[in-house]
């Protein structure tokens, strides 16, 4: 015979069905729970790490900030020494400057005229002082020119102050002169300027001649000299024409 079941095994079924949905949603649930819990920690582990970083790259970032304001402070220093060093040079190579300056000033100056003071800012020198005339001074102006350490001049002013108070009454002329000073480039191998002899204080030769002929002749040297001068007989002309000297010929030994 068949057994028939007449228990409800249908609904049994779907009761079954039903608690294994429930037990696998729960399932899921759970498991999207501790998925999400892992996101968030890994995240959270990874902003951790990044803030880190940041805070290293801050360090390191005020760390640079300071090295570079002591690079900025050394390059200040640097720039101060290479100043000082651009100054001291020029000293040195400026140091026989002056003497030869007051060199020049002594044989440049002519008689009649008479500085009162003097100024120099950079490579212009002020000079200023009286003289006799206008001659003197354009004598003076014109000596300054052809000077090897002083180089063209620019009149300032000059004023005839006679009669002023306080006043020479030998030099009424009161003059200012701008000058600009230079040094010679052309030098010989022991340092001397050309045109000069050696071991000679630097100067202008063109100055040298006049300095010279403003020393007063001396009578008595004058009056040796040309003494001498009588004394010695004249020399023969060279150009005078020479007398021929006779040749003989070989064959009758006369003399032509």
């Amino acid at each position: 015979m068949a057994n028939i079941n007449l228990l409800p095994w249908r609904a049994e079924r779907r009761k079954l069905r039903e608690r294994e949905f429930y037990m696998m949603l729960l399932g899921t649930a759970v498991a999207a729970l501790a998925v999400l819990f892992v996101a968030i920690f890994w995240m959270g582990q990874l902003v951790d790490n990044q803030n880190d970083r940041n805070a290293y790259l801050q360090d390191q970032i005020k760390g640079l900030d300071s090295q570079i304001e002591e690079i900025a402070e050394l390059d200040k220093t640097r720039s101060q020494l290479l100043t000082r060093k651009e100054i001291i040079e020029q000293l040195q190579s400026n140091r026989s400057q002056m003497v030869h300056l007051f060199d020049e000033m002594v044989k440049t100056i002519p008689d009649g005229a008479r500085l009162a003071s003097m100024k120099q800012a950079g490579d212009i020198l002020t000079l200023e002082g009286v003289a006799e005339s206008n001659s003197r001074v354009a004598s003076y102006m014109r000596n300054i020119d052809v000077s090897p350490w002083m180089g063209r001049t620019d009149l300032r002013k000059i004023e005839n102050k006679a009669g002023a108070a306080g006043t020479d009454k030998k030099m009424p002329y009161d003059f200012s002169l701008d000058v600009k000073l230079h040094k010679p480039e052309v030098q010989d191998r022991d340092g001397s300027e050309v045109g000069e002899p050696a071991g000679a204080a630097p100067g202008n030769a063109a100055n040298a001649a006049p300095a010279e002929a403003k020393k007063p002749a001396d009578p008595g040297a004058q009056l040796n000299q040309a003494t001498t001068t009588l004394a010695k007989p004249a020399p023969a002309a060279s150009n005078a024409p020479t007398p021929p000297k006779p040749t003989t010929t070989p064959a009758t030994g006369e003399k032509k």
